[in-house]
């Protein structure tokens, strides 16, 4: 048996988070193994998931990676699991575009044969609340929603009243609801909450939450409807994205408050193909890790932390002399800043980074870019040669003033116009780009080799 639920919603905003955060609470305290998941290219909630659950929560992506890759992560990581609760990506049918269903919620929970739960919000509805859910069970065929979850109700008889008309209507349950106001709002993400929730300092949050879902929701239903779910034959041919390389590697992984955002996949793909991940944190200041044949600066939240970044110039020292000494180096988002000159907050402060990379970054108060990206390799790179495709996310609040050209290193297509991204020198890559490995398998290998490469070169200076 695999049973599962998605958690999925109307739209961006309605409530999935607060409400996946609150059943997996709930399940985890009836003692059930509770395993997490979440469509799309997010990094940030799978760490909400096992803050809560204890366990690593996967990202499921059929844009950046393919069918057979989400179900052979799902098998892998629900084997010994009671309960998988698959939190889903904005609404339903949302995905890599408005005119195909590639990348959405739904086509993850098809793929899965996961039954879903559709979050809407009925604030001012009654009776229409029921032309919502019609809506998206109408949509497309073969709808995977089977019940449905309120959010924003006025009191619990307009939780009963849109209750009413959804079940008349729609021949399926409302499973639970929450009343505007009845549950701690969750701080922004941007601020700290996912180490907080690793601290537990947001213990007496989830607890609140727990116990709102626990009274207001019908758990047993919901069991009953993720153990209907069928079980999901294995691909015919495993997945194996990367095979063991014949000598080990160490890759220094940079790891802590301020760089966190890493596709689990990538961490393990890098692992089955030989290398060591050594862990370190640049806002401790620590120092990379002896004898590393590679660096992986993740992304993360660098701008939360450029005073205490700053004030460490002995790593800075370290990372330049790793790009003169021709280091395997790839550096994505956070990462990229980091290896920039200064990093100048909306505040007006300016701090140094460590200089590596001629680009100023300036923080802005709105997105200024976001979306998902497929890229070509500009040169010969350690990801790859020249003109490799690989698939990613970009997401970033901040925007580069650069006084000298340089080399960049991806080059994609944006509405029909042909786009430069990111920076390529030597052995270093680096981009605001989260590259999924599983989208091109020949990435972790070229990483790998070039690694090794190195490895050699060290030893025989030695």
């Amino acid at each position: 048996m695999q049973p599962r639920i998605v958690v999925t919603g109307t739209d961006s905003g309605v409530g999935k988070t607060t409400i996946t955060l609150g059943l997996m609470a709930s399940y985890k305290k009836k003692g059930k193994r509770v395993q997490g998941y979440k469509c799309g290219p997010d990094y940030i909630d799978p760490t909400f998931h096992r803050a809560i659950t204890k366990r690593t929560s996967h990202q499921l992506d059929t844009w950046m990676t393919s069918s057979e890759w989400v179900r052979q992560t799902f098998i892998d990581g629900s084997n010994d699991a009671d309960l998988s609760i698959i939190e889903g990506m904005m609404g339903y049918y949302d995905g890599h575009s408005a005119l195909s269903d590639e990348g959405s919620t739904y086509e993850i929970s098809k793929i899965l044969a996961a039954p879903s739960l559709l979050v809407i919000n009925i604030s001012g509805a009654a009776r229409s609340a029921a032309a919502m859910v019609r809506g998206f069970q109408l949509l497309q065929s073969g709808s995977t929603i089977k019940g449905v979850i309120l959010n924003q109700a006025g009191s619990s008889g307009h939780a009963e009243l849109c209750k009413s008309a959804i079940e008349q209507m729609c021949q399926i349950p409302v499973v639970g609801y929450l009343k505007t106001g009845d549950t701690p709002t969750l701080p922004e993400r941007q601020l700290g909450l996912i180490s907080a929730l690793q601290d537990g300092e947001y213990d007496r949050l989830i607890e609140q939450l727990s116990v709102t879902v626990e009274k207001q929701f019908d758990l047993d239903l919901i069991d009953k409807i993720a153990s209907e779910a069928p079980v999901i034959p294995p691909p015919q041919d495993e997945v194996n994205y990367s095979s063991p390389a014949k000598e080990k590697v160490k890759i220094g992984v940079a790891y802590d408050e301020a760089f966190h955002f890493y596709y689990e996949a990538n961490l393990d793909l890098l692992r089955q193909a030989g290398a060591d991940l050594c862990y370190f944190s640049p806002l401790k200041g620590e120092s990379i890790p002896a004898d590393c044949d590679g660096l992986y600066l993740g992304g993360g939240f660098p701008e939360e932390y450029a005073s205490r970044l700053s004030s460490h110039p002995l790593l800075f020292k370290q990372l330049k002399e790793a790009v003169i000494d021709q280091t395997p180096i790839f550096a994505e988002c956070g990462g990229y800043m980091l290896l920039c000159e200064s990093l100048r907050l909306t505040s007006g402060k300016t701090y140094p980074m460590a200089g590596i990379i001629p680009h100023h970054i300036q923080m802005n108060e709105t997105l200024s870019a976001i979306g998902y990206r497929e890229v070509n390799i500009v040169e010969d790179s350690i990801l790859g040669k020249k003109g490799t495709k690989l698939r990613g996310h970009e997401f970033h609040y901040s925007s580069i003033r650069s006084h000298e050209e340089v080399n960049p290193c991806f080059q994609y297509d944006s509405w029909g116009k042909n786009e430069f991204q990111g920076y390529l020198e030597g052995s270093l890559v680096a981009s605001y780009i989260h590259l999924h490995f599983a989208s091109n398998p020949l990435v972790v290998k070229n990483i790998i080799n070039a690694c090794s490469e190195y490895k050699k070169k060290r030893s025989n200076l030695i």
